[in-house]
C-alpha cells in the first residue's frame, strides 16, 4: 500500500480516517527512523507485543492498536521524546490493565476445560497485575514496567464513584512519576481531544469522565520537573484548551 509523501505531516486522526491502521504503522516507522538500530529494535518489539496483546480489541470504530500508535507517535513527533523506555511504555500502557494474564503467560487464570479434572493441578496466580509487570520488566527493563504501572488503573472500590477514583489515581500516580505524565497526557489527548472522533453514548460518557482532568494535567505539565521543553508544554496547553472546548460543546450545549 502506497502512502503520500506528506504522511509525516498529516494529523494522526486524519491518517486514521483515510489510511487506517496501515497508515499509522507507516507513520510510526517514519518516526522511528530518527533512532539508532538498537532503539528501533526495541520499539519494533514493543509494537509487535502490543499488536499481539490487543489483536482482538476495538475502540468503537477502529482497532485498539490505532490508539496505542497515536499515543506513541504523538510523543515522538509533537513532544519530541527520544527516551526509548518512555515510548515503549506508551505502546504498552494498557497491556497490564487489559491483558495481565496473557502478558504474564498465566494460563492458570483460565478455568479448566471440561473433562480435565484428572489433569495435573496448575498454579494459581494471586496477583496477575504484579506477574504481568514482572514479565514486562524481564522483557523491557524495570523502568518500562514502573512507567506502565504508574498509568495502570488499580482495582476500584465498587462502593465509590469510578470516575472520581480514576481521577484520584491519575493525580497521585503522576505526582510521583514525571515521565509517566508525558505518557498519560498523550493518552488523554487521544481520548479527550479525540472524543469527537468517536460515536454513540461513549461521546458524552468520555467527556464527563475526562473534563475534570483538564486542570489536573495543566498543573502536572506546568511543573518544573516535567521533562518537556517550553514549546512542547505550550503545545500541550493548547491541546488542553481544545479538549475543554470540545467537552463544553458536548456537555454544556447538548442537542
Amino acid at each position: 500500500m502506497e502512502f503520500p509523501a506528506y504522511l509525516a505531516s498529516m494529523p494522526m486522526h486524519a491518517i486514521t480516517e483515510i489510511h487506517g491502521e496501515p497508515g499509522l504503522l507507516a507513520r510510526f516507522r517514519l518516526e522511528i527512523e530518527a533512532f539508532d538500530d538498537a532503539a528501533r529494535e526495541r520499539l519494533t518489539a514493543a509494537l509487535e507485543l502490543a499488536a499481539d496483546l490487543h489483536r482482538h480489541d476495538r475502540r468503537v470504530r477502529e482497532p485498539y492498536l490505532n490508539h496505542l500508535l497515536r499515543v506513541a507517535i504523538r510523543m515522538m513527533h509533537h513532544y519530541q521524546v527520544r527516551d526509548v523506555d518512555v515510548i515503549v511504555a506508551g505502546l504498552l500502557h494498557d497491556a497490564v490493565e487489559d491483558h495481565p494474564a496473557e502478558l504474564a503467560g498465566l494460563d492458570a487464570l483460565r478455568p479448566p476445560q471440561l473433562g480435565a479434572s484428572d489433569a495435573a493441578p496448575r498454579p494459581v496466580a494471586d496477583d496477575p497485575t504484579a506477574a504481568a509487570l514482572a514479565a514486562l520488566a524481564d522483557r523491557f527493563g524495570p523502568r518500562v514496567a514502573r512507567l506502565v504501572a504508574a498509568v495502570t488503573n488499580p482495582a476500584y472500590d465498587p462502593g465509590r464513584d469510578k470516575n472520581v477514583q480514576y481521577r484520584e489515581h491519575v493525580a497521585a500516580s503522576l505526582d510521583r512519576e514525571p515521565w509517566a505524565r508525558v505518557i498519560k497526557v498523550s493518552d488523554f489527548t487521544d481520548n479527550g481531544v479525540g472524543v469527537i472522533h468517536t460515536v454513540g453514548p461513549k461521546v458524552a460518557r468520555s467527556a464527563a469522565k475526562y473534563r475534570p482532568l483538564v486542570p489536573v494535567f495543566r498543573d502536572l505539565i506546568a511543573r518544573p520537573d516535567t521533562p518537556l521543553s517550553a514549546p512542547v508544554k505550550r503545545h500541550i496547553f493548547a491541546q488542553l484548551d481544545l479538549a475543554e472546548e470540545r467537552f463544553s460543546a458536548i456537555l454544556d450545549h447538548p442537542n
